[in-house]
């Protein structure tokens, strides 16, 4: 999307600041409810369990929110074309990997929400502020299928924010060459490859020199 400052155009060559802000308060929420839902599953029954499920639906919930406004935020804004240097093969996978979040931020929570109704038969509790409806009645068979697929999918998206951040890292602090720069607050970029000595591109100029 290219939008317009008077009669000159202006390439968005990175995200805007909500999309900024969203991406940031979402990355918490997931690697937050990541370690939650391992947990969780480990410990005995109890009040301590009791309260990760309650935790881990609550985050579930904001993390399918902030899912929505962010793809709203998308639509709307628009985002920055692939970084113009990227070969061939790392805007592919890049586009993969991102396309393949977008729907399992949204899809994973869904089941969620879809096995926990169906598992209880009851509205799900979020924050103790107020509460989901529920989607199905109880039927706690159908609640442990799909709580299956809730499973897999998180694995699935665990594997892929792996992926997601270790290209986040390399490009920041390897590579040096302002993809990452385009995620973070303005100026942090900047910073960042300042610190580290500047892009690498300049780095191997100078060696050769």
């Amino acid at each position: 999307m290219i939008p317009r400052e008077g009669n000159r155009a202006m390439t968005v060559t990175s995200y805007s600041p909500l999309a900024k802000l969203i991406h940031w308060i979402m990355a918490a929420f997931v690697l937050s409810i990541i370690p939650i839902g391992l947990t969780m599953t480990r410990l005995p029954s109890g009040h301590l369990q009791d309260n990760l499920f309650e935790i881990h639906e609550s985050f579930g919930a904001t993390i399918f929110a902030l899912a929505c406004l962010r793809v709203a935020v998308r639509l709307i804004r628009g985002a920055p074309p692939p970084y113009e240097r990227l070969r061939r093969w790392q805007r592919i996978s890049a586009s993969a990997v991102h396309r393949l979040l977008y729907v399992l931020i949204i899809v994973v929570p869904l089941l969620g929400w879809a096995g926990a109704s169906a598992y209880t038969g009851t509205p799900i509790p979020v924050y103790g502020l107020f509460s989901l409806p529920a989607l199905f009645q109880k039927n706690q068979h159908l609640g442990e299928t799909i709580f299956l697929f809730h499973i897999s999918a998180a694995y699935l998206m665990t594997a892929t924010l792996a992926l997601h951040i270790g290209a986040a890292l390399m490009h920041g602090f390897i590579e040096r060459d302002g993809v990452l720069a385009r995620m973070l607050p303005e100026g942090w970029g900047e910073r960042l490859t300042r610190s580290l000595g500047g892009p690498r591109e300049n780095r191997r100029v100078r060696r050769s020199t």
